[in-house]
């Protein structure tokens, strides 16, 4: 066996309360990578070393952990389970090969296993189930395997079966080499081991010719099947196991070992002079790594993750990065265990490091020659104004929010143009009380904050044009700038190229596009009626009317500007002028285009007991949502999918444990920006009180 046929990169997701942190830690107390015990319950927890972690006893940052299992080197990421924090998990999807998705017995699916199960799939990644906390009382075993396949799909097959259950849970029994003794089994695993089989030659035509001929694989024949079958999707094992107990725990490392993929086994694809290039994981091939978490510790000091998919990276090399216009040199490579870190020599292809005080790398950096996909992270979408309590502490605040941005990408900070204040955003209202928390306890800062700002847009509906001239003489050499325009609403997806055609518009010089905004204005002057020198502080106009709004002080998207005409002055026009003109013209003809504000549109995937399946109904037409279907999560539960303005559920988690008595959860993901209802968008609008430009006062 290779080097990197020997690692096994993992992920450990699933919903909050399910265990995986305990199962991390147990891994490592039973390889002995670390000494003495180690509990979430009491605060010793190796994974959950962070004091709001401790504090509120569940995981909020991905914590990296390995250790050696029966020859096998094993990098194994515990993440949070709750959706607030699944920026976390998508990250680190990005340094593995296998996600390992572990469900609680008695509770079955949840929201966020769903969540996880489906990210793991868009990452390509190996998925392997793991029901946890057999040691619970009341469990079907039986209905909550039947209620898996149902949902995930036939392709999910036991790899063993729980001996007894509750406090009479004794161990597991494998369903590929069943034992003798199997009582107690809450299935039968001789009724699982035919089907398994069967799921695992479905991955080669000629093994499951040749078993169909009554011709059993060997056993280093089925290594490999299972390892093909799990990496194209076909088979997604399942593996049982109480790590309150410490029962099932070896046999789950044994079935890593058999089940999850090395390095070698999940194609990685890149990019060269443009050009689509495979990846080998071949620690002689060339540099090809990505920063997938970056970590400020207590003493402020910047821990950026990185996995190494081919070639190998020493400290005090040149190395090139995708944030750096230069190379840089690597400083001193570190092997993470928890908040513990190991100088390391090397780290080569398959393996996951950190490195210490690099400030030109970031959560998504490439190190490398060979360009790495983005990974792409959820929009965070509630905000809070946030000022700290003593004034003297302004440029403090902005320097430790700074920090958070820089190691949680679902955490954004802007500057409100109209109000100057500090806005900052993230998924949810539990997020942003964490972050408050933090800064709190590791900056010794206290904020005040305002109720949740929505990120609302600005847009226009109909056809417009106008003009604006801008002039002024008070002595000496005066301003002046004229403008013309015509504004269009401009679709999302909209093919610029096609669109920008002269069959639209009169003449076009040039055209200028931000798909961040969705914003294209075209360059139709005409015989110099506006020098060229001027069109950069036209687009400067515009630009800051973008940036700033004109209804309610919200950012315009979906919009398309042609300057067809305008005049000038040889003596008295200025860039300044121009760019006055622009702002106004937009602005006047912004208002008579039908202007709208549009709002997120979230989805939400709510799971309540059946007997609150009604009230969520209701409750979510109260809000204005709609609902698309629900479905049986297991165990009573049912899951509720819906899609509403987020205005109405940025305090979602207080009504929804007020009414299912704390038993609902939820997921929620930004879906798109659709029209405000027009009562609601007059009330936005008079509340925010924009001001008019000081040239129109």
């Amino acid at each position: 066996m290779g080097r990197v046929e020997s690692i096994r990169n993992v992920v450990l997701c699933g919903h909050g309360g399910v265990g995986k942190t305990t199962i991390a830690d147990h891994f490592l107390m039973l390889t002995h990578a670390v000494s003495g015990n180690h509990s979430v319950d009491d605060g010793t927890s190796v994974c959950d070393f962070d004091p709001e972690e401790k504090k509120h006893k569940y995981s909020i940052e991905a914590a990296l952990t390995h250790f050696t299992h029966d020859g096998i080197q094993f990098n194994v990421i515990d993440t949070p389970g709750y959706p607030d924090f699944v920026g976390q998990v998508i990250g680190a999807m990005r340094a593995v090969e296998t996600a390992v998705i572990v469900i609680n017995a008695h509770a079955g699916i949840q929201v966020n296993t769903r969540r996880v199960f489906n990210e793991a799939g868009k990452a390509g990644l190996g998925r392997i189930l793991v029901v946890n906390k057999l040691d619970d009382e009341n469990i079907d075993f039986p209905a909550l395997i039947e209620t898996i396949r149902e949902t995930f799909g036939t392709q999910c097959v036991l790899f063993n079966v729980p001996l007894g259950s509750g406090h009479q849970l004794r161990g597991v029994a494998s369903t590929l080499n069943v034992p003798a003794d199997a009582a107690g089994a809450l299935i039968d695993p001789n009724e699982i081991h035919d089907p398994l089989l069967e799921s695992i030659v479905e991955a080669d035509d000629a093994a499951m010719e040749r078993y169909f001929e009554g011709q059993l694989p060997s056993p280093e024949e089925l290594s490999k099947l299972i390892v093909r079958a799990v990496a194209a999707g076909t088979l997604v094992p399942i593996l049982c196991c109480s790590a309150k107990m410490n029962i099932g725990l070896t046999e789950l490392l044994s079935g890593l070992k058999q089940c999850a993929l090395s390095p070698a086994e999940l194609p990685r694809l890149g990019t060269k002079n443009g050009a689509e290039v495979a990846i080998a994981p071949d620690a002689a091939g060339p540099v090809a790594a990505q920063v997938f978490r970056t970590r400020i510790d207590p003493f402020v000091q910047k821990l950026s993750f990185i996995r190494v998919f081919s070639g190998k990276l020493k400290r005090d090399d040149q190395i090139t990065v995708s944030t750096s216009r230069k190379p840089l040199k690597l400083g001193a490579l570190l092997r993470v265990q928890g908040e513990q870190t190991q100088p390391c020599d090397v780290a080569e292809a398959g393996d996951i490091v950190a490195v210490a005080k690099m400030e030109d790398l970031h959560t998504g950096t490439v190190v490398g020659e060979i360009g790495l996909p983005k990974i792409t992270f959820p929009t965070p979408m509630v905000s809070l104004a946030v000022t700290p309590k003593s004034r003297n502490d302004e440029t403090k605040l902005s320097g430790a929010l700074h920090k958070i941005v820089e190691e949680d990408s679902t955490f954004h900070l802007d500057r409100d143009p109209q109000t100057k204040e500090l806005v900052m955003t993230g998924m949810s209202e539990l997020h942003l009380t964490i972050i408050r928390e933090r800064l709190a306890r590791r900056d010794k800062l206290e904020v005040e904050t305002k109720e949740p700002r929505i990120a609302f847009r600005e847009t226009i509906q109909a056809n417009a044009e106008g003009s604006y001239r801008h002039k002024k003489q008070t002595g000496g050499r005066g301003q002046f700038g004229e403008v013309h325009i015509r504004m269009f609403p401009l679709p999302r997806g909209t093919n610029i190229e096609e669109y920008a055609t002269k069959d639209r518009f009169h003449s076009i010089k040039e055209h200028h596009y931000d798909p961040k905004s969705n914003f294209l204005w075209i360059d139709s002057v005409v015989g110099g009626v506006i020098p060229g020198n001027f069109m950069p502080a036209i687009a400067k106009g515009f630009a800051e009317k973008i940036e700033s709004g004109v209804i309610a002080g919200y950012p315009v998207q979906d919009v398309c500007v042609e300057v067809h005409f305008g005049k000038y002055h040889d003596v008295d026009s200025s860039e300044a002028a121009f760019k006055t003109a622009a702002r106004q013209a937009f602005r006047q003809v912004f208002e008579k285009a039908r202007p709208s504000l549009l709002e997120p549109i979230v989805k939400m995937d709510i799971t309540v007991p059946e007997s609150n399946v009604g009230d969520v109904y209701s409750d979510m037409s109260s809000r204005g949502g709609r609902i698309s279907g629900s479905e049986s999560a297991g165990g009573a539960f049912t899951t509720v999918h819906a899609v509403v303005p987020l205005r109405e559920v940025t305090t979602y988690a207080r009504a929804l444990s007020s009414m299912t008595g704390g038993m609902g959860s939820y997921s929620m993901e930004f879906s798109h920006y659709d029209f405000m209802p027009p009562n609601v968008q007059q009330d936005v609008i008079s509340k925010a009180g924009v001001k008019k430009d000081e040239e129109d006062e």
